[in-house]
Formats: C-alpha cells, structure tokens, sequence
C-alpha cells in the first residue's frame, strides 16, 4: 500500500520539483504539528493568511453554526444571505468611499474582477503595472508580471500592459488619457519588501485624477492588518479607487473580493451580468471572514505590529544580514545571496522555524507571522534565526 507521501506526490499536481512535504496533522495558534509530533512555529502564516492565528476558536465557531444553516444556495448575486451582507457592511464602515463589495474566491480572481471593473467603467484598454511585482497566476494577473521565467510558457497575454519602475516619478508620465487602470502594491510583497516613498505615491495617486485612470490597490498580501494599518494605502493619507483583498480576509477560508464605490462597481449590472462567479461570497467563508474581521479590528493593531516589527528588528543583528526590509509583520531580512538564504532557511525548519523566501528575492528571508504572536515566541523564533545563521557563517570558514 502506498504511503500518504506517496499518493501526494501520485495524485496531487505539483508546483515544484521540490515541495516541502510537511505532513501536517494540526494547526493552533502560531504552531505548526507534523505527523510525528514535531512542532514548528509559523513565521510565514501561510503566505500572510492566518493573521489571527491558525484556527482561531472565534473563526471555527462561526464556520460551525453557518455550515449547520446552509452552504451553497445559487450562484453569487441572486439570494439575499445573510453571511455576505454582514461582511460587506462591515467591510464598507471600514472603508466608506468604497460601499460595494464584489466577493470571489481568491486574490487572483480579485485582480481579474478589477481589472474587467476598470475596463469596463473607463471603456480604455491601456493597463499599466510595475516591475517585479506578482498579482496572481490567471492569465490577466498574469499579464502584469513582465517576470519571463514565470511567464514565457503562456504567452500571448494580455495586450495592452505596460511596466512602470517602482519609486520612478519619470514613469508615471507613461500614465496618460488611454490608460484604464494603474495596479500598485504600496509595500510589495514578493520582491522582498519594497516599500513606496509617500512622495511617490502621492505623485501616483495625482496622475491618475489628471488623467482619469483608476488607481487598483493591491492589498491581498498586506491586508487586514499587516503593515501595521488594516490597509497599506492607509499609510499614504490616499484613497484608491479599487481595492483588491483575499489572503487573511478569510481567517484561513478561501475567500477575495474587489471593492469600489457604487458607482464603479453598478458598470457590472448595465448591461447586465458583467461579472460571475458561482462560489463567490460563499457563506460560511463570509462568516469565517466577519469572525475574523472583528478579532482584527478588536486587536491594537499598530501598536502591536509597530512594537514586533522593532523586536525582529532589534533581534535579528548578524553580520549575514545586509538589511531588513518592508513594514511591519511583512519584513525581508536581505542575506545578499540566495544560496546563504536557502541554508538558513533549511536549517531554521530542522530547528522547527518555518521561513520563506521571496519570488524575486530569493536572497531574502520572508518573516510574515500571525499577527497575534506572543512576543516571547517571537523572541524564540529570532534566537534561532540568529543560530542558524551563526552556523551557516561558520561553515563558509
């Protein structure tokens, strides 16, 4: 009889030749148990999703009473559910400028929904996105990343998309009166960091307004809280026209949306059926989401975020380390050399550390933990960090 690592490798489609083959049998808090009892700490939160934790009992206990209720009842938009209506309103006194919420499934069909969105309102083709940057894998977020290694085995992509260098105030003349959207990450996640000056994005946000291009913010890796704001455009005293969100929106449910105003988002109803999804806004991942909503907004949230984020920062001092980049829970820590990184990467999973590295900066450490870690824990988890690296610095002698 095959074994369970067996009929994964079988029967499971993979995304790499070498996946990491944890075989996890339960996940609390920040922890993390394999199938032989070893523990490890999360410090990756499942790529930014678990914000509150993994399995959070507030989450769990309103994913129970709603499955009791009902699941799915009719394709998105038809039924009045309580569920989504909840989320949505919520979601809306967060946010007011932007009281429509068209829910998905997940963050790449939120970049797609916002891309269509913007089209459609604007009636331009001309999209322009940024250098480096990773909004998903569907073919039209796929089409704003000018990354060939990811993208040469799909080409054609989208027409019509240009790239603009991050931080470049010469580039955002390239946005001009044919440009339907602009998609922004304000601190981009999967190139390690990279944090947008405020002049820039002020500059960004004012050449759209001349312009008439609508400015999308991509907040599906550094929603709900971490950066330090619920949203990163929060740092920058701006309001985008598109919000994109998805990752820990659901408290570890599958779950994204697109919000916008109700203006914008009524171009999907004239004419109709603009837009469809069938599991969009699945109840009991709304309600997982709601859960999850109100812990996050319950949390003091930049002072605990502001607080870690010194912490690591303190902690982490190691003549291996070039520099920490990024804001808040959401830090890359810049070994300067990808080989480096992956040995202490691999080293701290033997010490029980779960770590990552970046798409486009495979030299630096992805450090993302749930948001709610206990300050010891995180202190434990930088100790042997700093010992991995220790190691590493004296095997290279």
């Amino acid at each position: 009889m095959l074994t369970q690592r067996q009929l994964f490798l079988k029967h499971v489609a993979q995304t790499s030749e070498t996946p990491l083959m944890l075989e996890i049998v339960k996940a609390e808090g920040v922890t993390l148990t394999d199938i032989n009892g070893k523990k490890y700490i999360d410090l990756i939160a499942g790529i930014s999703v678990s914000n509150i934790g993994h399995c959070h009992p507030e989450v769990v206990k309103a994913v129970k009473e709603q499955a009791e209720k009902y699941m799915h009842l009719m394709v998105y938009g038809e039924y009045i559910q309580s569920p989504q209506v909840k989320l949505a309103t919520l979601l809306a006194t967060i946010v007011p400028e932007h009281d429509s919420c068209f829910f998905v499934n997940s963050g790449t069909e939120a970049i797609e929904g916002s891309l269509k969105l913007a089209r459609r309102f604007t009636g331009r083709k001309k999209i322009i996105a940024f250098r480096n940057a990773y909004h998903g894998t569907t073919m039209g977020a796929l089409s704003l990343m000018d990354n060939e290694y990811f993208t040469k085995g799909y080409h054609p992509l989208l027409p019509g998309v240009e790239f603009l260098n991050f931080n470049d105030f010469d580039d955002l003349n390239k946005i001009d009166t044919s440009t339907a959207c602009v998609v922004v990450e304000f601190i981009r996640g999967e190139v390690g960091g990279e944090v947008a000056s405020f002049d820039f994005a002020k500059k960004l946000r004012e050449r759209c307004n001349k312009t008439g291009a609508l400015l999308i913010a991509d907040e599906i890796q550094t929603g709900f809280g971490r950066t330090g704001k619920l949203f990163s455009f929060m740092h920058y005293s701006l309001q985008p026209d598109i919000i994109a969100i998805a990752k820990a929106m659901g408290g570890g449910m599958p779950i994204g949306a697109f919000m916008a105003s109700k203006n914008l988002m009524q171009s999907f109803a004239n004419p109709a059926l603009g837009h469809l999804t069938t599991f969009g806004g699945h109840p009991v991942s709304c309600a997982a989401s709601y859960a999850s909503l109100q812990i996050i907004l319950q949390m003091d949230l930049e002072r605990e975020v502001a607080m870690k984020e010194k912490l690591i920062r303190s902690a982490l001092v190691h003549p291996l380390i070039k520099s920490i980049d990024g804001k808040g829970l959401l830090l890359a820590i810049d070994f300067g050399n990808e080989n480096i990184n992956q040995m202490i990467i691999q080293k701290c999973l033997a010490k029980g550390i779960i770590t990552d590295w970046f798409l486009f900066a495979p030299h630096k450490m992805r450090i993302a933990p749930p948001l709610n870690i206990k300050e010891q824990e995180l202190s434990d988890a930088c100790k042997i960090i700093v010992q991995c690296a220790d190691e590493c610095n004296a095997g290279m002698k």
